[in-house]
C-alpha cells in the first residue's frame, strides 16, 4: 500500500523529531526510525509500506493517508536549542477600541507587509509551529488583505487574535487561518465596562459566524473588578457556544491599565480566579523551566523580545533576523528563582513580568501563589 503524510502535518525537527498536525495543533515525539519513515511518506510520489501497528496508529490519527498529496514542504533544519516553537506577531498597535486594561496603550505603530513575510519564512525555517497574529486589532492593519493571502503559504498554524468587531460573515470566510481567538472578559455588563458599550454582543456575535463557517474559535479573558462574579456564568456560555479552549489571566499592571486603577486587582483577590479556563494551551515542555521556554515576540515596530512586554529590552529587530535574536533571549530555570513551593513545576514560577512589577523578577509571581493559596513571600 502507498502512503503519504498528510496534507495539513508537517515534519519539525526540534529537540527530538516530530510530526505537527496543524489543523489539530497536535505535536507526535518520534524515534528516528519512525521519522525516517514519515519522511519517505512525506516525498512527492510517497511510500510504500506493509500495514502495521504504527501505520494503523497514524492513518487513525490522520498523521498518513492513502490520498495524493501536493502540498509544498518546507526545509528540515535543525532547531536551536531550545526550539522556537511559538510566535506572537504583533502586526499593528492601532486598534479601534480603547481598552481600561490594555498593556499597549495608544500607539500607531505597523509592520510592514515585506516584514511580516520575512519574520514568517524564517520562522518556519526554525521549525516553529503556531503564529499569533496579533495587534492592536490585526483586522486594521491598512495591508491585512496582503498579509491574510500569504498565510497559506506556510507551514505553520494561524490563530487571529481579534475583538471580534469586524468580523461579518465575509470577512470570516475569507480568512486563511486555523482558528480565531476573541477576547471576552466577563458577561455583558462587565466585558463593555472595559471595552465599550455593544462590544460583549459583537464578539459574541463573532463567534456564532465563525462556529457556522466551521472556523474554530478560543477565549482570552482577564480578570477584573467587573467579572470576578460572572465566571460560572461565563463559563456554560462559553461551553453553550462550543468554546474548547479559554484562557484566563490577570492583566499586568502596564500601559493604559496604569491610569486605570479601579480596574487593578490584588493577588489575594484575582489569584483564584486562574483555576478558571480549559483546553491545550502549549504542548509539553521539558521541566526545570519557567514560562516562555519557546515564545518569542515581535513587536509592530519590528522588535524581537521575549514576549510583548519585555519589548523596551528587546534582544533585536527583524534586520537582525529572527535566529539570531532568539539566540540572545536565554530560557529562564526554575532554579533560578526564589519560589520553593511544591507547585513550581506545574506553575513554571508564574509570570515573570508580573513577578517583576511585583517587586522581583527572579522572585514569585504571587497571583499564582493566590492560586494556589500559599501566599508566603
Amino acid at each position: 500500500m502507498r502512503y503519504n503524510l498528510s496534507q495539513d502535518c508537517f515534519l519539525k525537527r526540534l529537540e527530538k523529531p516530530a510530526v505537527y498536525a496543524v489543523v489539530t495543533d497536535d505535536l507526535y515525539e518520534l524515534d528516528e526510525e519512525s521519522f525516517a519513515f514519515l519522511s519517505a511518506c512525506s516525498s512527492k510520489v510517497g511510500c510504500e509500506a506493509e500495514r502495521s501497528g504504527f501505520v494503523d496508529y497514524c492513518l487513525a490519527e490522520g498523521i498518513l493517508t492513502t490520498e495524493r498529496v501536493t502540498v509544498r514542504r518546507p526545509p528540515l533544519l535543525e532547531s536551536p536549542v531550545p526550539s522556537l516553537r511559538y510566535l506572537e506577531l504583533q502586526i499593528t498597535e492601532r486598534c479601534n477600541l480603547r481598552c481600561a486594561h490594555c498593556y499597549i496603550g495608544s500607539g500607531s505603530y505597523e509592520l510592514p507587509v515585506e516584514k511580516v513575510e520575512k519574520v514568517l519564512r524564517e520562522f518556519e525555517s526554525l521549525q516553529g509551529l503556531r503564529v499569533l497574529i496579533t495587534g492592536g486589532e490585526p483586522l486594521i492593519h491598512s495591508r491585512f488583505n496582503e498579509i491574510n493571502g500569504m498565510l497559506p503559504g506556510f507551514s505553520l498554524r494561524k490563530v487571529l487574535f481579534t475583538n471580534g468587531i469586524f468580523l461579518d460573515r465575509e470577512t470570516v470566510e475569507g480568512l486563511n487561518v486555523d482558528e480565531v481567538q476573541i477576547s471576552i472578559d466577563g458577561l455583558e455588563a462587565a466585558h463593555d465596562s472595559l471595552r465599550g458599550p455593544g462590544t460583549f454582543r459583537a464578539a459574541v456575535g463573532a463567534i456564532e459566524l465563525c462556529n457556522a463557517s466551521g472556523m474554530k474559535v478560543s477565549v482570552s479573558t482577564m480578570v477584573h473588578p467587573g467579572n470576578a462574579a460572572d465566571f460560572d456564568k461565563l463559563e456554560k456560555l462559553l461551553v453553550d457556544l462550543g468554546i474548547s479552549d479559554w484562557t484566563v489571566d490577570v492583566p499586568c499592571v502596564t500601559g493604559r491599565l496604569r491610569d486605570n486603577p479601579g480596574v487593578q486587582m490584588s493577588p489575594e483577590a484575582a489569584g483564584k480566579y486562574l483555576r478558571y479556563g480549559f483546553g491545550g494551551g502549549i504542548h509539553e515542555s521539558p521541566p526545570g523551566y519557567a514560562c516562555g521556554l519557546h515564545l518569542a515576540s515581535v513587536s509592530a515596530d519590528g522588535r524581537i523580545s521575549r514576549c510583548t512586554f519585555y519589548a523596551d529590552r528587546a534582544a533585536g529587530t527583524i534586520e537582525d533576523g529572527l535566529k539570531a535574536c532568539w539566540q540572545k533571549i536565554p530560557p529562564v530555570r526554575l532554579e533560578e528563582l526564589d519560589c520553593d513551593c511544591p507547585h513550581k513545576e506545574s506553575c513554571r514560577g508564574g509570570c515573570r513580568y508580573r513577578a517583576e512589577l511585583l517587586g522581583d523578577g527572579r522572585g514569585k509571581d504571587l497571583f499564582r501563589c493566590c492560586l494556589y493559596d500559599i501566599m508566603e513571600t
